[in-house]
């Protein structure tokens, strides 16, 4: 899930990115990777929280759409559950998580 915050001083959206424990289990790594960061899986690494959630802040462009996934212990791609829209992505015929700012 994520929640965006909109800057007064900046032109620019703080995005909270989270990813729980209870969709993950006991992940020991989870990376968000996106348009935002060229896809590259190393890039994104989360921060753990104490109670086994995933947490990452980025700063974001307005007026774009960014797609993404979380990339779980290198193994396992997920979707955002709170995502604005779904699109297909083409790798796998699966779908990707998008943000809209």
């Amino acid at each position: 899930m994520f929640t965006k915050q909109y800057l007064k001083t900046k032109d620019v959206c703080r995005v909270r990115f989270k990813m729980r424990k209870k969709v993950i289990g006991t992940a020991e790594k989870v990376n968000l990777v996106g348009d935002f960061n060229n896809w590259d899986e190393n890039a994104g690494a989360m921060k753990k929280l104490k109670n086994g959630d995933f947490s990452a802040v980025l700063d974001l462009e307005l007026e774009q759409s960014y797609q993404f996934r979380y990339l779980v212990d290198d193994t396992r791609w997920i979707n955002d559950e709170s995502a604005d829209i779904y699109l297909p992505s083409p790798f796998h015929g699966e779908e990707n998580s998008v943000i809209t700012i």
